[in-house]
């Protein structure tokens, strides 16, 4: 039995960031990938820097929408390890809940434009297939908790996930 090819291995972050009503701030990405869909804001960690996922995501915060915020606005809600993603890499994620509110749409940047959306509202828009697979379930179920999973997602076989740690909280809003 010969070895898989070795998957470069990449982490990032998204975060969830509410205006004042409550609903999500997505941005419609205009470069791959998940080109064309909306997804929360986030990107890659700065590895050569030793960056954390929480300085991660406040970077990523304010480059992609000039929102200042603090380690301390965000809570991290899920860890999620995708083996083997669409063939290309493996990921490792980090989602957060951003608990400082944002008061306008920020401006449009190469990456793409936002909007706000309600969470029913984002079952009808054009989201990438995993997320609305694995992370919008994750996000309803335990944004105000914890979960840790691993995911299976290698092409030609059925997605397979595997909870490896779980905190639920009542979701209140």
């Amino acid at each position: 039995m010969s070895a898989a090819p070795a998957l470069p291995f990449k982490i990032s972050v998204l975060v969830f960031i509410h205006d004042d009503a409550g609903k999500l701030l997505l941005i419609q990405r205009t470069k791959a990938p998940n080109q064309g869909c909306w997804s929360p804001v986030g990107g890659k960690l700065e590895t050569s820097e030793g960056e954390s996922p929480f300085e991660c995501a406040v970077r990523e915060v304010a480059e992609e929408t000039n929102h200042t915020i603090t380690t301390s606005d965000l809570h991290l809600f899920g860890m999620i390890s995708e083996k083997g993603y669409e063939g290309q890499a493996h990921w490792l994620m980090f989602l957060f809940d951003c608990r400082k509110p944002l008061h306008k749409i920020p401006t449009t940047i190469d990456e793409g434009h936002f909007k706000f959306f309600s969470r029913e509202e984002i079952n009808g828009i054009q989201i990438p297939e995993t997320d609305a697979t694995l992370i919008w379930p994750i996000y309803d179920q335990h944004r105000r908790g914890f979960i840790a999973y691993r995911a299976e997602c290698h092409p030609g076989a059925p997605l397979k996930m595997t909870i490896e740690e779980s905190s639920q909280r009542p979701n209140l809003d």
